[in-house]
């Protein structure tokens, strides 16, 4: 449990992989910024682990060595609201995203639950929560057990991903982590956030839900987006006038509910970025 927010980017930023840093090298470079987290993105795996064990321990090794909290973006291929071939290999998938988190002490697995298709949203919801059950035991009993499994707001209508649903998934599931993603409820609801209390709002629901510990530990995402009447189109950097939602709102509320929270930031300059939220932050607290 965090005792305070932490700021970090959504996979290795660009002017490190341009001076041709190693995994195990990000951490470091991260606490030279000042940030303290960090979200490995294993978006495109499939049912192994597609990095090697002394690797994922290496990382661990050196965000323990600078007080950087790892998470873990899950594989894009996961739908556990499909036919049962895609169900069944989409808890492959996870038990691989889990795994390699375990080893590199991720404390959780951010992903996006599925799809709709052409059921009925309270069939494929339901459909969804066995299918995270089921994933679950198969986590306990494989020993992962201190790794949590972490459904995601969606910012594209076409996929499970609601506030409500999120709600739900947590409710239901034991071993999840609440994730909200504010970028993607913005443009799920065609601009959500335009005041202090449209965050607010998410927030006092959450907690009436989930609890206190639940909101002040959420596993957060934000950047700007760009959204269409489908959603989701486009991340924006932090300073591009036009776009929302706007942190110096959602900052005035995380100071409000003392959030603990882990903020990733997704924009196009992650770490720029994610250093200018963590500056937000302090003005905030002055």
């Amino acid at each position: 449990m965090a005792d305070r927010p932490r700021f970090g980017p959504a996979g290795v930023p660009p002017s490190y992989i341009m001076m041709k840093a190693t995994l195990s090298d990000v951490p470091r470079l991260l606490r030279a910024e000042g940030l303290d987290a960090f979200e490995y993105e294993a978006i495109y795996w499939g049912a192994k682990p597609q990095m090697k064990r002394e690797d994922a321990e290496g990382l661990r090794l050196e965000a323990d060595r600078n007080d950087v909290w790892l998470s873990m973006h899950g594989s894009y291929f996961v739908n556990l609201c499909g036919e049962r071939a895609v169900v069944e290999a989409s808890k492959r998938r996870l038990i691989a995203c889990t795994t390699a988190a375990e080893w590199m002490g991720a404390y959780v697995v951010v992903f996006h639950p599925g799809f709709y298709g052409r059921g009925l949203r309270s069939e494929v919801f339901n459909d969804c929560v066995e299918s995270m059950r089921d994933t679950v035991k198969l986590m306990q009993s494989s020993g992962l057990n201190s790794v949590k499994l972490g459904p995601e707001t969606s910012g594209k209508l076409s996929q499970v991903g609601s506030l409500d649903e999120i709600l739900g998934i947590c409710e239901a599931v034991e071993q999840t982590q609440l994730v909200i993603d504010w970028s993607h409820l913005h443009a799920r609801d065609r601009g959500r956030f335009k005041s202090v209390e449209d965050f607010r709002k998410v927030v006092e629901i959450a907690e009436d839900r989930l609890g206190t510990d639940a909101v002040r530990n959420m596993h957060c995402h934000f950047t700007k987006v760009e959204f269409t009447e489908k959603g989701e189109r486009k991340h924006h950097v932090l300073d591009e006038p036009g776009y929302g939602p706007d942190f110096e709102m959602l900052v005035k509320v995380i100071v409000e509910f003392k959030m603990r929270s882990v903020f990733i930031c997704e924009s196009p300059v992650l770490n720029i970025d994610a250093m200018k939220m963590r500056d937000i932050l302090q003005k905030e607290l002055g």
